[in-house]
């Protein structure tokens, strides 16, 4: 069984290391700034995104397709912290 501690790490892990350069830079920080404060639906809905393909999840961050809606609201999240990021620098 995974600890709290070994899944956190996991996920941060796989939000930095997706496969795509875009997507690690949108995923990883987001878990940084995340992943320890979200609840146990929460994380089960991240996780649920991790097993996405970088190509699908790309668009729906960008706004450029439509996500599943199990994964909508999250996305939205991701995206506004990712454009709040990108124009702080």
């Amino acid at each position: 069984m995974e600890t709290a501690e070994a899944r956190l790490k996991r996920m941060a892990m796989r939000s930095w290391r997706r496969g795509t350069k875009e997507m690690d830079m949108v995923l990883g920080p987001y878990a940084d700034a995340h992943l320890a404060a979200m609840d146990e639906a929460a994380l089960q809905t991240y996780d649920a995104l991790l097993d996405e393909n970088d190509q699908d999840l790309l668009p729906w961050v960008l706004g450029q397709a439509e996500p599943p809606a199990h994964l909508a609201g999250l996305l939205a999240e991701i995206s506004a912290f990712a454009k709040t990021r990108l124009a702080r620098n």
